[in-house]
């Protein structure tokens, strides 16, 4: 009888936001279209360390399991990736597993990405409305920027970007790629844009858009392919033709 074939992980752990991280190494039994998810859950169910060792189960975390809500999201062989969309059979063993160090450490690989969502209320990520209407009354989105809009709000907040970005973490302030192209979703809003000012405004203050080192990691990690440096350089743009705005205005 053949040898079962098996899957090793190699995990970064952390056992409380302020202890020191660790390792430890499991083996999983493999099986076709194996995502990292799904072995997580394996080593849940028998957390057992490839040398026998009992251990406590790894503590992640993850919700739709369909690549939609950016909660799974963590640094897979030294890459920002979700868990769930990551087949073992695409990457080379052993698999290491870490928590993305941008945001602070909960608990081995779950992390609060709060910030994040803070970052969210600075540049009022969101569309004012005092009522609601017939479809045939509603604002109507501009068709020819409508197809960016829709690409931009397929942003999962899952961080990837912010991880990868070299110009947020401690040595910098910059909120971050997501956050900050979020913005310029909302400036294409056919209600959002009466906004537009308090959120160029507020891009203009302390680790907004000219903290942007136009790095383009954020373009080779984002899981949803969005053009994010592209948004960036026109909301740049727009933000240098508010300053200009505000100077004559004064």
């Amino acid at each position: 009888m053949s040898e079962q074939k098996t899957v090793h992980f190699i995990i970064e752990r952390q056992d409380s936001p302020d202890s020191k991280p660790y390792t430890e190494e499991f083996l999983v039994p493999y099986r076709p279209a194996l995502n990292v998810v799904a072995a997580l859950m394996e080593i849940q169910k028998k957390p057992v360390t490839k040398d026998g060792k009992k251990t406590t189960p790894v503590v992640w975390e993850c919700n739709c399991l369909e690549k939609v809500c950016g909660a799974c999201m963590m640094v897979i062989n030294g890459k920002a990736r979700q868990a769930c969309a990551t087949l073992v059979d695409q990457i080379p063993q052993p698999i290491r597993l870490a928590p993305a160090r941008t945001f602070p450490v909960i608990r081995d690989l779950q992390i609060d990405r709060s910030v994040m969502f803070e970052s969210l209320k600075r540049i009022q990520g969101w569309v004012e409305i005092d009522g609601s209407w017939e479809v045939n009354t509603a604002p109507i989105q501009n068709p020819y920027t409508a197809a960016t809009a829709y690409e931009i709000s397929h942003c999962m907040t899952c961080g990837c970007c912010l991880e990868a970005c070299p110009n947020v973490g401690p040595q910098s302030d910059f909120i971050g790629p997501a956050p900050t192209v979020q913005a310029y979703l909302f400036n294409l809003n056919p209600l959002g844009k009466f906004d537009k000012e308090k959120r160029l405004n507020a891009l203009m203050e302390k680790g907004g858009i000219t903290s942007c080192g136009n790095s383009q990691n954020c373009v080779e990690v984002c899981p949803k392919d969005i053009k994010l440096t592209t948004y960036l350089a026109q909301l740049n743009r727009d933000v240098n033709k508010q300053a200009l705005k505000n100077i004559f205005n004064k």
